[in-house]
């Protein structure tokens, strides 16, 4: 449901524009600034080596934003827990975001990884760079992934990804004017040479990702399917005629149909749809949303330069936080180590060795890491965490005699943190977990807290996958079937997403029926493709 406010722009798609955009865009240099900054408010957390007017600015746009994304959807969002916010580290430039994501292509412009409890986006200060576009490459990919999280975190029903797409690329083409005005629902720009060159995708392979799998998605070309599907949702939305179809459409998706069956009950003969959307591609104006400051309620942001330990160690917390290999994790402990040693009574430099002693596989270090960390801060979040993953570990090895003190001792630390932040979901799942790890039934309160984990964190498939399969074993097939549905449709889902369509189908069959020796491992992806396919590329999509 959208509200029905236009404002009408002009598309501009003039080639000559757009070369000597890019080429203006590689001559503008990056200010450095010195000190690193944190920008704090009810939805996101923001890292940057930036000036305090500029980190201002950075989460000022991403709160209206979201603000924007609650007015128009008319949907409300639940406020995050503080730890479950979105965490954005903003760098000093495309190259820092490629080595941090681990590859050298230059079309990488910034990355987004979906966690409970720690979900991250790493993105370039590029603002500068935007030259032709409203929005620079990488703000405009931010906002595409933020706008995923959003809907994702509002729609128990899981959409299509042709509509999934369509909807962050709608949002994403936004345009923040000074006065605190944003407009959402613009032409995509980053959109009109894929709309204008690409290879065609068939309309019935838009409707039908299985189809589009086996068709254009197969072929692994350049093709226009993310802005066909802006085009088709951003034409539904705004376009008379249309007026009620795409709801209609949603309706006989949310009662079983397929997508495809839902397109032609509600929009009717699809290749009359097609023609309609190549005549819309090739109008002058088109309209979109235009949202004053007074329509958008955004809430208030906090800066605060960060000290001289916490700057220091930042880069080696945005690589913990991103995920590191064997030979990455012993160069990174080294690294933090020796600024341990430089700062030793800064527990935000502590928490950050804790992290890296786990990663490099030394519980009895992390654990006495986070100690000294809590020690000097007894609500230090990342502490507990780490502290609490290494006895976790050390209770996986631990003899059968010895197991139930082992997990009693691991639990403590996400005990002690649900205290102090009581929606935070890693405490749920692992109190869940220190049942499961043992072999032992989940209590009640157990299976409560995972199922609260789940909708903290909506946007975490692999904790819906094991709130699944959860469910099979109670032989609760409906409340499964609810929680396959986001893993099974995930933009992004890999080889968790094959695992959840295939027990979804066995389900519907009658092939499967749950019950307390059900073994999902049949049904799990070779490891090659078992991870979901994070952390996701903002520039995946286009």
């Amino acid at each position: 449901m959208v509200r029905n406010l236009m404002h009408t722009l002009r598309f501009e798609s003039n080639k000559c524009l757009v070369h000597m955009a890019l080429f203006i865009l590689m001559l503008v240099p990056f200010p450095a600034h010195a000190e690193w900054r944190e920008a704090s408010s009810d939805h996101f957390v923001i890292y940057g080596n930036q000036s305090d007017a500029e980190i201002r600015t950075f989460a000022d746009r991403l709160e209206r934003y979201h603000a924007a994304l609650r007015f128009v959807t008319t949907v409300k969002a639940e406020k995050p827990s503080p730890s479950n916010r979105l965490t954005v580290y903003v760098v000093s430039s495309d190259r820092e975001v490629q080595e941090l994501y681990g590859t050298q292509s230059s079309m990488l412009k910034g990355f987004y990884v979906p966690r409970a409890g720690g979900s991250i986006a790493i993105a370039a200060n590029d603002e500068n760079r935007k030259g032709f576009f409203d929005l620079s490459p990488s703000m405009f990919y931010l906002l595409h992934e933020y706008a995923h999280h959003y809907t994702l975190s509002t729609n128990a029903f899981p959409w299509p990804k042709w509509m999934s797409e369509g909807v962050a690329e709608f949002f994403a083409a936004a345009k923040f004017e000074r006065d605190g005005t944003v407009s959402v629902g613009r032409p995509s720009q980053q959109r009109a040479a894929e709309l204008a060159w690409a290879e065609t995708v068939p309309i019935e392979e838009i409707f039908d990702a299985a189809l589009y799998a086996k068709g254009a998605g197969a072929k692994k070309a350049y093709d226009e399917f993310y802005g066909r599907s802006w085009l088709l949702y951003h034409y539904l939305s705004f376009e008379p005629a249309r007026k009620g179809q795409l709801e209609t459409y949603q309706k006989s998706l949310a009662r079983g149909r397929t997508s495809l069956e839902s397109a032609k009950q509600a929009f009717g003969d699809l290749k009359v749809l097609d023609r309609e959307l190549d005549s819309y591609r090739k109008r002058r104006k088109l309209s979109a949303f235009f949202l004053t400051p007074e329509k958008l309620t955004v809430s208030p942001i906090t800066v605060r330069e960060l000290g001289k330990g916490e700057a220091a160690a930042m880069p080696l917390q945005m690589r913990s936080r991103v995920g590191v290999d064997d030979e990455r994790a012993e160069v990174l402990v080294a690294k933090a180590r020796q600024l341990a040693k430089l700062y030793p009574d800064d527990p935000a430099v502590l928490s950050v060795l804790a992290e890296a002693e786990f990663d490099a596989g030394d519980d009895a270090a992390a654990i006495a890491a986070a100690d000294r960390a809590l020690a000097i801060d007894p609500a230090r979040v990342n502490a507990y965490i780490q502290k609490g993953y290494a006895l976790f570990r050390i209770a996986e090895d631990a003899s059968d005699a010895d197991s139930a003190a082992a997990y009693a001792q691991a639990r403590r630390p996400f005990i002690a943190l649900n205290r102090i932040e009581n929606d935070h979901p890693l405490p749920l799942i692992y109190f869940y977990r220190s049942f499961v790890e043992q072999g032992l039934a989940p209590s009640d309160i157990a299976k409560q807290g995972l199922a609260r984990a789940a909708q903290l964190a909506p946007f975490d498939i692999d904790l819906h996958m094991t709130l699944a399969m959860m469910y099979l074993r109670d032989e609760k097939l409906d409340f499964a079937r609810s929680e396959l549905r986001p893993v099974a449709y995930a933009p992004h889902g890999g080889g968790f997403a094959t695992m959840a369509q295939t027990i979804l189908a066995g389900i519907e069959s009658g092939t499967i029926k749950g019950g307390p020796s059900f073994d999902p491992t049949s049904y799990m992806p070779h490891l090659e493709d078992a991870e979901s396919e994070t952390p996701d590329t903002l520039t995946a999509e286009g």
